[in-house]
């Protein structure tokens, strides 16, 4: 999983309301194999029937952050709906709220939810239309986002979160980094309790 510290990049504006994961991704999709790239399904539906949807607009090309409306990513828990955003190259999204499950799916993917104010969210928006080249600065150490009129918001994340996602790693991966202490606490274990490490010793071999 790639480290994330401090992204600079372009934004794309999504005003819709209470976009499920479904319409992140419909269900459809998810019966074909992850290797295929779920990018190009990314709101399948939603593109097909509004040629101009933000993310086919040429001006908003290459954005890596999604700024979105209330309640985004509510519904089901499907994790394809972060893996449709990762693949069509976006790492980070910033709404009034989230669902919580996609919310906790996007940081063990290595991207981040970012919840702001509904009146700071919907300002940069207007932004964002306004002017589309405008890039966003997102630096979790500080947790703020920066934007170019030189305004800065800050947000919260859980700090263990935060760990895992600057260090580029998964809660395995974060146990993974412990595994010398582990092996040496358990063979504390077998010697000082030897009977929990083989309770039945009359079927030991």
């Amino acid at each position: 999983m790639q480290p994330f510290t401090t992204l600079t990049a372009r934004a794309v504006p999504l005003d819709l309301v209470n976009v499920d994961t479904d319409r992140i991704i419909p269900a459809r999709f998810l019966r074909k194999p992850r290797s295929i790239g779920y990018g190009q399904f990314l709101f399948h539906d939603l593109r097909e029937g509004d040629p101009s949807f933000p993310l086919d607009r040429p001006e908003y090309r290459g954005a890596q952050i999604l700024v979105a409306a209330e309640n985004f990513g509510c519904g089901s828990s499907r994790e394809g709906a972060v893996w449709a955003l990762a693949g069509a190259g976006f790492r980070a999204w910033i709404a009034p709220s989230f669902g919580d499950i996609f919310a906790e799916n996007s940081a063990k993917n290595g991207a981040i939810a970012i919840v702001l104010p509904h009146e700071r969210v919907a300002r940069i928006r207007d932004m964002l239309h306004a002017n589309p080249a405008m890039e966003l600065t997102i630096d979790l150490r500080q947790q703020v986002v920066r934007l170019p009129d030189g305004s800065v918001d800050r947000f919260e994340i859980d700090p263990f979160r935060k760990e895992c996602l600057l260090a580029g790693i998964d809660e395995i991966g974060l146990t993974l980094r412990y595994q010398n202490e582990i092996a040496a606490y358990e063979a504390r274990q077998r010697k000082q309790t030897p009977w929990l490490a083989n309770p039945n010793p009359q079927e030991a071999p």
